[in-house]
C-alpha cells in the first residue's frame, strides 16, 4: 500500500488560529494540502478546558461552508452536558458527521467541570444524545499516556472508549514503529477491531519538537535526537532529514497494514506535502 491507495484514510489536523492573518494562512495551507493530498477530512483541535471552543467552532463553520469535510475535536473537560449538547446540535446543523472525542487537557488553573470526567463517558454521552449520527474517533497512545499509572491501565482506558461506541482511533505521534505495532497486536488479542490510524508529526523544528515530545510522552529515538541536535542551527538540513525520516516511517506503516495516516500539520503544508510526494513515487 502507498499514498495512491485511496482505500486507506488520510487526514490532516489544524489548530484554531488566534488572528485574522492566521486564519488567512490556514485557508492557504488547506488549499495547498488539498492540491497534493486531498485528505478525507481535516480535524480541528480544541484548547485546554475548552479555551478555544468558540475559535474551533468558527473554523469549522468557515471550512464547512466550502464543503470541506471537518472533524472537530470535542472534549468534556471544561464543558457542561448542556454546552456539549448545544455544540453537538450546532455541528449537526453544519453537516459535520465525524468527531475526534477526547477527555481534554485540564487548564492551567486546574478548574474543570465534573459532569463528565473521562473520554469514554463523553463517547457514551454523544451516543446517547445523537445516536449513530457521528463517526467517533478517539485517542490511542502506543507509548501510553504520560498521566497513566501503567501501560496496562492506559490500555484499559482505551478499551473503555471502544466499548462506549468509538468507530476508530488516532494515535499520539511516535517515531518508534514497534510501539505502534505492539499496540495494534494487543488490539487484535483483545478482539478490538476498530481501525487505529497512526498520528504523524513532521519534523520541522528541533526545540519545539523535543519540548512537546517530552511533555506528551512521545519518545524521540536517540539516533534521531542526536542528528537533530547536530542540525539545530541548519534549518534546511534539519527539515530535509526530518522529511526523509518521517517519509520512511509512513512508508513502513502503510506497507505493514496501517489503515491510513493522520498528519499533525501545525497549520503548515510544505513538510506534509513533501512527505506525501515521497510516498506517492
Amino acid at each position: 500500500m502507498n499514498a495512491n491507495d485511496r482505500s486507506a484514510t488520510f487526514s490532516c489536523e489544524f489548530f484554531p488560529p488566534r488572528t485574522e492573518a492566521g486564519i488567512e494562512k490556514l485557508q492557504l495551507t488547506q488549499q495547498k494540502l488539498d492540491e497534493i493530498i486531498r485528505p478525507e477530512y481535516y480535524s480541528i483541535t480544541f484548547g485546554a478546558g475548552g479555551t478555544t471552543r468558540d475559535s474551533t467552532l468558527e473554523i469549522v463553520k468557515l471550512l464547512s461552508a466550502k464543503n470541506i469535510s471537518i472533524a472537530p475535536h470535542i472534549s468534556c473537560i471544561g464543558s457542561t452536558k448542556q454546552q456539549l449538547k448545544d455544540l453537538l446540535e450546532e455541528y449537526k446543523s453544519l453537516g459535520v458527521t465525524r468527531l475526534v472525542t477526547l477527555r481534554g487537557d485540564i487548564p492551567d488553573n486546574g478548574e474543570s467541570t465534573k459532569e463528565l470526567s473521562h473520554a469514554n463517558e463523553l463517547v457514551s454521552f454523544i451516543r446517547e444524545t445523537t445516536g449513530d449520527h457521528f463517526n467517533i474517533e478517539v485517542a490511542a497512545y502506543p507509548e501510553y499516556h504520560p498521566e497513566s499509572k501503567s501501560p496496562q491501565s492506559d490500555f484499559k482506558y482505551f478499551k473503555n472508549k471502544v466499548a462506549a461506541g468509538a468507530n476508530g482511533a488516532i494515535t499520539q505521534y511516535f517515531y518508534n514503529i514497534d510501539a505502534y505495532f505492539r499496540f495494534t497486536d494487543k488490539c487484535i488479542k483483545e478482539n478490538i477491531k476498530i481501525p487505529v490510524t497512526p498520528g504523524i508529526m513532521p519534523i520541522t523544528n528541533f526545540t519545539s519538537l523535543t519540548r512537546f515530545s517530552d511533555a506528551c510522552g512521545a519518545e524521540i529515538p536517540r539516533w534521531i535526537r542526536k542528528q537533530l541536535e547536530a542540525y539545530a542551527d541548519d534549518k534546511d538540513s534539519l527539515q530535509a532529514f526530518g522529511i526523509d525520516v518521517v517519509s520512511k516511517l509512513c512508508e513502513q506503516l502503510l506497507e505493514q497494514g496501517a489503515p491510513g495516516l493522520h498528519f499533525y500539520t501545525l497549520n503548515q503544508a510544505d513538510s506534509t506535502n513533501a512527505i506525501w510526494k515521497n510516498l506517492s513515487t
